[in-house]
């Protein structure tokens, strides 16, 4: 940044000049300007080329930043792999004379920022004053009970700081386990009661028999209907092996889908997202005992697994806790109208369909 900022004089020195220049550009040019700046940064060598090696050094010294790994640990392992995961989500498709590996073209980088946004904050912010809410640097807080031990979830920190670089600030602030599986036993009607609780956006997560791990971001809470619903806020995710978000395409509006108790065929009862009936982007039966990915114009999303056909093996989801909202057993009040405050009831009614009734 130093070198790039001083327009690589090699002189040591820093004029408010530059600043200003760097700033301009870094922060206030084109996509375009802005993108290839970012891309040079990322050039660790500083050879015009950016290799896997870049990358990974890139991508240590970020989860250093973030998770504030001190000077002289072991970063590399203390990170349990988050590096390899996104590291996996790269291509590297230039061939370049004199080097034995294919190195990121810019094309390649800009796709990989696309499914990795939280890494494109971090490298748009360093220059912008350093706090806690700085983009790219938000990591949300993971609420659970205290008899349930972190051990046991899916949700890891670096993969929270993932997922979280695609949402807005309130977003990323706290979210709190509301199901799990191993805990919870693997129940959908048990699902249904606890994600009553919340009410808001939430993040799902899945771990397969195949090893894999993906999920879902669901902007609007989870509520009975017979079609397609939700907003272009939602999206997928794949986590492991290899971490890529995949945000609304515009193709179409088939965001979220919960059908619960229906008889017919072709109203498939459980949860998911995006693509068609029967052959959605990510989908759960209501059994909760299997499942399919398919490759879906909804998100521009490949299949999640290593086959369309899914068998859950550990099935997460978290609550997004907006601000205000506290947890009367700990004594605070819940604020908002006698209607909000009983938002837990309304909301399972919404599930079963019958909320509307009680109007």
């Amino acid at each position: 940044m130093f070198d790039l900022v001083t327009q690589k004089r090699n002189d040591g020195m820093l004029t408010f000049e530059d600043l200003v220049i760097a700033k301009g550009t870094y922060e206030k040019g084109s996509r375009d300007e802005i993108e290839q700046f970012t891309y040079q940064l990322v050039d660790v060598m500083a050879d015009g080329v950016v290799g896997r090696s870049d990358l990974e050094v890139v991508l240590t010294s970020m989860l250093d930043a973030v998770f504030n790994v001190e000077d002289g640990e072991h970063s590399v392992h203390s990170h349990h792999g988050v590096v390899d995961i996104f590291l996996n989500a790269a291509t590297f498709s230039e061939e370049v004379e004199g080097h034995a590996e294919k190195c990121m073209s810019f094309t390649d980088i800009r796709k990989w920022w696309s499914v990795v946004p939280s890494a494109r904050k971090f490298l748009g912010s360093l220059l912008t004053q350093p706090d806690p809410g700085r983009s790219g640097y938000q990591v949300p807080n993971l609420l659970i009970s205290d008899n349930i031990s972190s051990e046991v979830l899916l949700m890891k920190k670096g993969y929270a700081w993932h997922i979280a670089g695609a949402l807005s600030q309130p977003d990323v602030e706290e979210w709190k386990l509301l199901y799990h599986s191993s805990i919870h036993g693997l129940s959908f009607s048990t699902f249904l009661g606890n994600i009553s609780n919340g009410g808001g956006p939430t993040v799902l997560l899945i771990k397969d028999t195949d090893g894999y791990i993906y999920g879902g971001y669901a902007s609007q809470p989870w509520e009975k209907h017979s079609d397609f619903y939700g907003d272009m806020k939602s999206f997928i995710f794949h986590i492991y092996p290899q971490a890529s978000i995949y945000k609304p395409s515009g193709a179409n509006t088939n965001l979220q889908w919960f059908a619960v108790n229906f008889s017919s065929e072709s109203i498939p009862n459980g949860i998911g997202f995006g693509g068609r009936i029967n052959h959605f982007g990510l989908f759960l039966s209501a059994s909760f005992d299997q499942g399919h990915t398919f490759s879906c114009t909804t998100f521009d999303s490949p299949c999640l697994s290593k086959t369309s056909r899914i068998c859950p093996e550990v099935i997460e989801c978290w609550g997004v806790v907006a601000n205000g909202i506290h947890d009367e057993k700990n004594g605070n009040v819940i604020e908002g109208t006698v209607l909000d405050r009983f938002k837990e009831d309304r909301n399972m009614l919404n599930m079963v369909g019958i909320a509307n009734s009680s109007e």
